[in-house]
């Protein structure tokens, strides 16, 4: 049992160390992700309308 509470005091100290990022850090991350979300979703669509045409041509 002397163990366990050792690990969740350890688990304390080391979360004090962390270096959270800010809210401006965190909300620049959400629009790169979201922006390369739509890009590559518009990307496989236009794939996916390509293939679809190219074998509607040749069946």
């Amino acid at each position: 049992m002397k163990k366990i509470f050792q690990f969740f005091k350890e688990c304390g100290v080391e979360l004090r160390k962390v270096v959270w990022p800010s809210r401006n850090d965190v909300v620049a991350s959400v629009k790169v992700v979201f922006i390369s979300t739509v890009i590559i979703a518009v990307i496989l669509g236009l794939l996916d309308v390509l293939f679809t045409s190219a074998m509607r041509l040749v069946f």
